[in-house]
């Protein structure tokens, strides 16, 4: 993986770990030669994990719609950035240059990417690993309702294996590197339509 797409808060969140555990992902990416493809922000933990890649020489790659730039929540210290006109071409944008998703603690709209980016490969457009990094149990309610959604018939268990999990950044950067993504040729049963 050369690229690495981090859905991440506008926020920073209202518990230090988040915090330090963004500045060790960056880290950790700009270390391993790993690009960060991400939205593009200055504030929250967007802004925290961009600036720790910036600033051990790392690479960084943002996208944001042209009316957030104008809000002046952009970051204008990356290697480089795009500017498109909609969110939905920025998430189009931020898919096609990744290649592995990682989703950090966040709001809805990291929700929304996620929720997007996985069914993205449930309909087999990408194969590319997905991972939550579920810090400080952050992700467990959802984790817990994915499984909900397989034990009532409404996620394969295959679709479920897609979602990567670790604690820590390390971890799910191993998972993620050792991914493989389903057949999902099949992902609808016809007889059934």
């Amino acid at each position: 993986m050369k690229s690495i797409c981090v859905f991440c808060g506008a926020n920073a969140g209202n518990q230090a770990v988040f915090e330090t555990t963004a500045i060790t992902l960056g880290k950790l990416l700009a270390k391993n030669n790993q690009k960060l493809v991400f939205g593009a922000g200055n504030i929250g933990l967007m802004g925290i994990i961009a600036d720790a890649v910036l600033a051990e020489d790392g690479y960084a790659i943002g996208v944001i719609p042209s009316f957030l730039k104008e809000k002046e929540v952009c970051h204008m210290g990356l290697s480089e950035l795009y500017v498109t006109e909609t969110m939905h071409e920025r998430k189009a944008k931020l898919a096609s240059i990744s290649d592995g998703f990682i989703a950090m603690p966040g709001g809805f709209g990291t929700l929304e990417e996620l929720s997007e980016i996985l069914t993205w490969a449930q309909l087999g457009l990408h194969g590319k690993p997905i991972g939550l990094l579920n810090i400080a149990g952050y992700y467990d309610p959802l984790i817990a309702f994915m499984d909900h959604m397989v034990e009532n018939g409404f996620v394969k268990p295959h679709n479920r294996e897609m979602v990567l999990v670790d604690e820590t950044p390390e971890g799910l950067l191993a998972k993620m590197s050792a991914y493989q993504a389903p057949d999902q040729k099949k992902w609808l049963d016809q007889s059934r339509i």
